[in-house]
């Protein structure tokens, strides 16, 4: 069953929500790649809990963006699209990582789903 993996905190202050979120909750949040994002350790390994990150908010409606990791991107694609939701951004490849794409479902919340892959380039 696909499973929420990740999530991300868009901001208008960069430097203030990195001090926020470590000053608070003692989260480790890195810089990664060139592009404005940060990834975030909430806790151990092993532990419940998922990881994510901060980035640049694009748009001032932009909220926290959950990603539900799947099987396959294109045929879950298919099912949101079928379901009533709609694609934001189609397929995209993040290096290393997988194929990802953003998605709105019937009631407008934006969410990310990704196929995991590490050969993917």
């Amino acid at each position: 069953m696909p499973r929420v993996i990740h999530f991300e905190i868009p901001v208008d202050d960069v430097e203030r929500a990195l001090k926020f979120y470590s000053d608070v909750f003692g989260w480790n949040i890195q810089k990664w790649g060139p592009q404005d994002y940060w990834l975030i350790e909430t806790g151990e390994k092993g532990q419940p809990g998922i990881d994510g990150a901060i980035t640049k908010r694009m748009e001032p409606t932009t909220s926290t963006v959950n990603t539900i990791d799947v099987p396959s991107l294109d045929e879950y694609l298919t099912r949101i699209t079928k379901s009533g939701g709609k694609v934001l951004m189609s397929r995209s490849t993040i290096p290393g990582v997988g194929y990802f794409a953003y998605c709105q479902d019937t009631e407008g919340n934006t969410f990310g789903v990704l196929q995991s892959d590490e050969s993917a380039k």
